[in-house]
């Protein structure tokens, strides 16, 4: 399975930077009350600044960035605006304007440590590397910012020749606990240095330490094949590979080491790698929910580096996890069709397509990909979960079928295809066919809380193997207790193995985590009622019909509301 998102940062790094609590971003934004912001603004500013902060938190960035800058200009000597328009500006990627911007915002505030880190990549990218190291260098290293801060300054260190100074800045912060992140930015100051036997060995260290990242493998295959050992540059890919994993930049490696080329540096300049270490905090702080404060960091990787498609695409999934997909569209489109990155991005656009509302577009798409690229497991991955969106599951499972055929079925990873397929075959009713899918992605990986609720759910609602099967469920509730699905599938089980007050209580935590389910709503009524409890369980359908968009459920509820619950018409 496609590894989409590269992860080079372990949750460790996330919670330094969390508890650090010092991001200028992350003061300003959340310690602040916009009601009472409002009161020391201009009366002509406060919708503006709304509609900014709006936009804002929605990641759409140029808009925000419009309504921001409109608000500055109006009190320009108003540090929150000008804060805001800031802020706006290096989320839309108009770093230049942001660094503008970030100058006025130094003078009303000389603490404000992401305006100075924002100044000081511009200086890097004009390869003003003096002027970058002195303002890093002031900017104290105990906050989240001033750690960016350090990193950076170890790269404009490498740009004045001061590479053993840069190294040693870097094995310093590793003793704060980052040590593990920082080796493989240390191999790529190496790189850039040209100690490439020092960039080989930190690499392989980083490898050590995370051997199924892409970006790592990537680094370390390249710098092995360009010392020209081919064979243990075959054996990390195969590594990678062995767990059902790909990326295109490592199919790009593969291709030169099987051919026994040197595919070339990777950090060939101080901007790329810089670039890189905004990547790697960027994506962290993105899987930790700090999506605008990652949007700025992806931002300046993409401005650091106009040429990494990947940095591009990580900057587009974060806008697609917003549904800002038109802009997200238009970065996938300008990834140059010569890219290892151009059939991903492709892909994307085809998936921004269906969560637009197109589908029959984005399905006509993704078969003209297969159909050119049969190999293409993200196309027809992609392919196979929208014909199952669309319950087309005949031919869905068709697709899954195809993608266990590119990647041999066999991986810890392929759970996944086995899982779906498998749906797709319950849903097609072909129960045996989708009993044998569960089983097998269930003896891949054993403890897949999915696989586990959905196949004790069906059991449960065929009454088959039912101890078995409740305890697959109570197994897959204590790996994820807060999914209201799972919790109800739980429910449902006691219920029908008729302990009702159990079902009561436990289809009670499952409406509270999800009020507005139909099913868990309905399910919930058919408790109520066998527990004697009749007044509530008709309100519970009641609530079921209400919520119920397609109308599968308020058919089902309506003769309970007229007769009660019968052995008739009862949830099955």
């Amino acid at each position: 399975m496609t590894m989409i998102s590269t992860r080079l940062v372990r949750p460790l790094l996330a919670g330094v930077f969390i508890a650090a609590l010092a991001s200028p971003l992350a003061a300003q934004t959340s310690a602040s009350n916009p009601i009472d912001l409002l009161k020391i603004f201009r009366p002509s500013v406060s919708g503006t600044y709304l509609a900014g902060q709006q936009a804002l938190q929605e990641l759409s960035t140029s808009e925000a960035a419009d309504y921001f800058n409109q608000a500055a200009q109006s009190d320009w000597d108003n540090p929150i605006l000008v804060e805001r328009s800031f802020v706006a500006f290096a989320a839309d990627g108009r770093v230049s304007e942001a660094a503008t911007v970030g100058k006025h915002l130094l003078e009303l505030d000389r603490t404000n440590q992401l305006a100075e880190l924002v100044l000081a990549a511009e200086a890097l990218k004009e390869r003003r590397y003096a002027a970058a190291d002195e303002m890093l260098g002031a900017i104290s290293q105990d906050t989240f910012t001033g750690i960016t801060a350090a990193i950076l300054r170890a790269w404009a260190l490498v740009g004045q020749d001061k590479a053993d100074e840069a190294d040693a800045l870097l094995h310093k912060l590793g003793e704060t606990g980052l040590e593990d992140f920082l080796v493989f930015h240390r191999a790529l100051l190496a790189e850039a240095s040209g100690n490439r036997s020092k960039a080989l060995d930190l690499a392989g260290k980083a490898f050590d330490n995370e051997p199924f990242v892409a970006r790592i493998v990537e680094v370390y295959a390249r710098m092995l094949a360009n010392d020209g050992q081919f064979d243990a540059a075959d054996d990390v890919i195969a590594q990678f590979e062995d767990q059902g994993l790909s990326h295109p930049v490592v199919a790009e490696v593969k291709k030169a080491v099987e051919a026994r080329r040197k595919p070339g540096v990777f950090t060939a300049s101080v901007q790329i790698g810089a670039a890189e270490m905004f990547h790697g905090i960027g994506s962290a702080l993105s899987r930790d929910g700090s999506k605008d404060l990652a949007l700025v960091f992806l931002r300046l990787g993409t401005y650091l580096d106009p040429k990494s498609d990947v940095i591009a695409l990580a900057v587009g999934q974060l806008l697609d996890s917003e549904n800002q997909h038109e802009s997200a569209n238009k970065i996938y489109d300008a990834v140059p069709s010569n890219s290892p990155m151009k059939p991903m991005a492709v892909v994307r656009v085809a998936q921004n397509l269906d969560a637009t509302g197109d589908r029959a577009e984005a399905i006509r798409r993704l078969r003209n990909i297969v159909s050119t690229s049969p190999d293409n497991l993200d196309a027809v991955s992609a392919l196979g979960d929208i014909l199952r969106y669309d319950e087309q599951f005949v031919e869905a499972a068709d697709a899954y079928t195809k993608a266990l055929a590119i990647t041999g079925g066999e991986s810890p990873a392929d759970w996944r295809f086995y899982y779906v397929r498998g749906i797709a075959y319950e849903r097609a009713k072909e129960w045996p066919k989708a009993e044998a899918d569960f089983l097998k992605a269930l003896d891949l990986n054993p403890d897949q809380p999915q696989v586990l609720n959905y196949l004790g759910y069906s059991w449960i609602d065929m009454d088959m193997h039912l101890d078995e099967a409740l305890g697959m469920i109570q197994k897959a509730v204590d790996a994820l207790p807060q999914d209201g699905y799972i919790i109800d599938s739980l429910g449902w089980a006691f219920y029908k193995l008729g302990r009702t007050d159990e079902a009561v209580e436990t289809l009670e935590r499952a409406v509270m985590l999800l009020p507005n389910d139909p099913e868990i709503n309905d399910h919930l009524g058919d408790a109520y009622w066998k527990a004697g409890r009749k007044l509530e369980a008709r309100f519970q359908w009641n609530i079921a019909k209400s919520v119920d968009d397609v109308g599968t459920v308020a058919a089902r509820v309506a003769p309970k509301l007229k007769d009660g619950l019968t052995p008739e018409n009862a949830t099955q």
